[in-house]
């Protein structure tokens, strides 16, 4: 019985042993193990594992991306206006190469001094170069981003292997009267905003109507450019058929004209042939033909008993010749 009771007590001890001595890291860290305080120089990835219980501790340290918060950092400008930035966020991730070197040097929590510490250091230095305007206003923009470079090139002084992946930095609270003037400020140029806004509205109306205007001009000078050309088309065909017209009846004219030259040339000719002794004879003859009277009674006028002796007598004498 007290055999059995000794095995019992002995199987007792092991799992209790086990149970502390078995762990469990997460995926995305890696494990680094203390004995009596000092850093052991092996690491864990992720799964189970066992350790020597009571003697040696692990604490697992995250390697994924991971996000810190800077809470209510104060700051002094030049001008000696005291502001405070609600919340700075610096997203950042360890390579697992550089865990172990890295937690020797700045222990496990050295997000404090890597970067709390270098954030509240870089925004007192920002602020103390510049006045309010600058760092409220004008130069608000480039904080997140002048932050994220100098935090990185002290890290890669400092300890490679540590990158600051994005910084965020709120807008800082200002003292409330200062704030509520640049409120007021904020206004006049809003209102001033929406004038010119306005303003640039009237001015491409007025232009979008000037435009209209002048497309309407060009498009009636257009079109009576077009009526224009078509009348001096209408025109140029109209004279172009007058003048066809024009020299057919010129042509026709001078054809009926040297018709009748050529006409009266001939019957010239004809006539010429025509005028011989013996046509005229006869034409005399027959005009005289063509004159006959009758006379009936006893007197005869003597002029035509003349004529008739006179035409005998030449005709004696033309036969003596």
């Amino acid at each position: 019985m007290s055999g059995l009771a000794v095995v019992g007590a002995v199987a007792a001890a092991i799992v209790a042993l086990s149970a502390f001595s078995l762990h469990k890291i997460e995926e995305g860290h890696v494990g680094v193990y203390y004995r009596g305080g000092a850093l052991l120089d092996g690491t864990s990835s992720p799964g189970f594992h066992l350790m020597v219980p009571f003697i040696t501790s692990f604490q697992p340290v995250q390697t994924t991306l991971q996000t810190d918060e800077v809470k209510n950092v104060p700051c002094g400008t030049s001008g000696g206006v005291m502001i405070y930035f609600d919340r700075v966020e610096v997203v950042n991730f360890l390579d697992t190469t550089s865990v172990h070197q890295i937690v020797k040097r700045f222990t496990a929590d050295y997000d404090k001094t890597l970067i709390f510490n270098k954030v509240h250091h870089e925004l007192n230095q920002f602020c103390s170069a510049h006045s309010l305007q600058e760092v409220y206003i004008e130069l608000f923009d480039q904080i997140d981003e002048n932050l994220k470079n100098a935090l990185q090139q002290d890290l890669d002084r400092m300890a490679p292997g540590l990158v600051a992946q994005a910084v965020r930095v709120t807008k800082p609270k200002i003292p409330e009267s200062i704030r509520k003037n640049y409120e007021l400020m904020e206004a006049e140029k809003t209102k001033l905003f929406i004038a010119s806004e306005k303003q640039k509205v009237v001015e491409k109306e007025a232009e979008t109507e000037r435009k209209k205007a002048v497309i309407e001009a060009e498009k009636v000078a257009e079109v009576a450019e077009i009526q224009y050309r078509q009348k001096i088309m209408e025109k140029e065909s109209q004279r172009k058929m007058s003048e066809i017209e024009d020299s057919t009846h010129l042509a026709r004219i001078r054809s009926k004209a040297d018709a009748d030259f050529y006409a009266t040339e001939k019957e010239a000719e004809s006539n010429k042939l025509k005028l011989t002794p013996e046509f005229l004879e006869l034409v005399r003859y027959q005009s005289i033909s063509g004159n006959s009277k009758l006379y009936f009674g006893p007197n005869i006028p003597s002029m035509f008993l003349r004529e008739s002796s006179s035409t005998d007598e030449e005709r004696v004498v033309a036969r003596n010749n």
